[in-house]
């Protein structure tokens, strides 16, 4: 299992090759002007942020479970009690 410490070091381009191979793909939510994909990462959420406009990713980071976006998380789906 890959941990958060070890995926933070990759390059982007390995993150995104490591969220593929390995990551378990939950939901996508639209924040501004991102679309932002939520995957599973052994027990770590992973939100994508994709620039829409530009067609690209910008940044992948561990979910913040303090942020204002876990309401639109949600909203949607029931994530485990431990992160929300």
């Amino acid at each position: 299992m890959i941990t958060w410490t070890e995926f933070r070091s990759y390059t982007l381009d390995k993150k995104i090759s490591v969220l593929y191979e390995r990551g378990t793909f939950v939901m996508a939510i639209r924040y501004y002007n991102y679309k932002i994909n939520l995957y599973l990462l052994g027990q770590n959420y992973v939100e994508v942020f994709v620039n829409h406009k530009h067609a690209c990713i910008e940044k992948i980071s561990l979910l913040d479970t303090s942020h204002t976006r876990m309401k639109f998380y949600s909203d949607q789906i029931k994530l485990p009690q431990e992160i929300a």
